[in-house]
C-alpha cells in the first residue's frame, strides 16, 4: 500500500453517501501489506481463538491510536488483525459486544455520557466506577492514560474577532451571539448531551441551525475556515486549531467531562500478557505526546502505523 493511500484511509472520516463510497474505496486498498484488514469493518463475525482485533472509530485519533496499541501488542508476540474507521460508538460499542472487536481506544468521559447522559463524576477514577456501573458484562475497561482528547466548543477567527471571544472565553459568552450562528459536527453531537442537548441545558445556548459534518475532522475544519459555520465541536489535541487561529472556549461547567484515552476490552479477549502490554502504553501516553503524534499524522501527513511504530520504540514499549 502506498503511503498516500494509508493517509487517505487515516484521516478520512465518514459522512452520507459520499464518505460510504470513500470508506468502499479505501477498504479495498487496505488489504495490502501492512497487516490491515481489508474486510467489511461491520461484519460481525468473531475473532478467532487467539486473535485479537483492534478496532478504531471513524477518525484519525482514534486509528493511530488503535495502531499502537495493535503494535504495542504485536511486540509481545500477540496475533493482531485490524478493523481500521468503523465508525461511529453507536456502531463500535456493539460490535465489542458481538466479538467481532476485542479492543477499542476509548475517551471515559465520552463512553460515560454515551452509557449514562446524566452521569456527572467529578474525577477520572469515578469516571471508570461510573462507566463500570454501566458497562455490558461481556465489557471491562483498563487502566487510563494521562492522555485527554476532548470535544470542545471552537470558533473560527472571523468569529472570534467579531464577537471578542479569545482563549480565555467561556462557552457562556456565546449565549447573546449563538442564535446568528451556525454549529457543527458529526450527526451524533446534535442529539448527545455532550453536544447541543447539553448546550442548552447547562449554558442556555440555541443557534441558528446545525449542520452535519463530521467527527471533527477535514470536513468540519474546512467549513470553519470557509464559514460555513462559525462553532463547531473540535477535538482539543488537533493541530488545526493553532494553524488556522480557532478560538476553544473554556467549559467551566465540565460538559465535555473527562476524556482520558483509555482501552475498551472484551473480557477474555487478552491474557495477562496483553493486559500489561495496554496498560504500559497507557501509562506513557500523556496529552503532550498525543498532540506531538496527531501533528505527525494529520499536518505531517504520516503514515499513522509508522507514527506509531516509532513511539512505541521511543517509549521503549517495541
Amino acid at each position: 500500500m502506498t503511503s498516500y493511500a494509508k493517509s487517505i484511509r487515516s484521516s478520512t472520516r465518514n459522512v452520507g453517501v459520499a464518505a460510504v463510497a470513500l470508506a468502499a474505496a479505501v477498504a479495498l486498498v487496505a488489504g495490502c501489506s501492512d497487516g490491515k484488514s481489508g474486510g467489511d469493518p461491520l461484519s460481525g463475525g468473531a475473532a478467532k481463538n487467539g486473535e485479537v482485533v483492534v478496532g478504531s472509530n471513524n477518525f484519525a485519533e482514534s486509528i493511530l491510536l488503535a495502531d499502537i496499541y495493535g503494535e504495542a501488542l504485536k511486540a509481545k508476540g500477540v496475533k493482531v488483525t485490524y478493523k481500521p474507521n468503523i465508525g461511529s460508538r453507536e456502531t463500535t460499542y456493539g460490535l465489542l459486544k458481538n466479538g467481532a472487536v476485542t479492543v477499542l481506544p476509548e475517551y471515559n468521559g465520552a463512553l460515560l455520557a454515551y452509557l449514562d447522559k446524566q452521569a456527572a463524576p467529578k474525577s477520572v477514577d469515578a469516571t471508570t466506577a461510573a462507566i463500570n456501573a454501566k458497562l455490558d458484562p461481556k465489557l471491562t475497561l483498563l487502566k487510563p492514560s494521562p492522555a485527554q482528547d476532548k470535544d470542545s466548543v471552537t470558533v473560527n477567527a472571523g468569529a472570534a474577532a467579531k464577537y471578542g471571544l479569545t482563549a480565555k472565553s467561556s462557552i457562556a459568552d456565546l449565549k447573546a451571539a449563538a442564535k446568528d450562528l451556525v454549529i457543527g459536527g458529526s450527526p451524533e453531537f446534535q442529539t448527545r448531551q455532550q453536544g447541543l442537548a447539553g448546550l442548552k441545558s447547562l449554558y442556555g445556548l440555541e443557534f441558528k441551525s446545525f449542520k452535519a459534518l463530521d467527527a471533527g475532522g477535514p470536513l468540519t475544519q474546512e467549513a470553519l475556515k470557509k464559514d460555513t459555520v462559525q462553532v463547531a465541536d473540535v477535538f482539543s489535541t488537533d493541530p488545526t486549531i493553532a494553524k488556522e487561529k480557532f478560538v476553544v472556549l473554556q467549559d467551566p461547567k465540565n460538559l465535555f467531562g473527562f476524556q482520558n484515552v483509555q482501552p475498551l476490552v472484551r473480557k477474555g479477549g487478552l491474557d495477562q500478557k496483553g493486559t500489561a502490554a495496554l496498560d504500559a502504553v497507557s501509562a506513557k501516553l500523556d496529552t503532550a505526546a498525543l498532540l506531538d503524534l496527531d501533528t505527525q499524522v494529520q499536518s505531517g501527513h504520516k503514515d499513522p502505523l509508522d507514527v506509531a511504530k516509532a513511539w512505541l520504540k521511543s517509549a521503549g514499549l517495541a
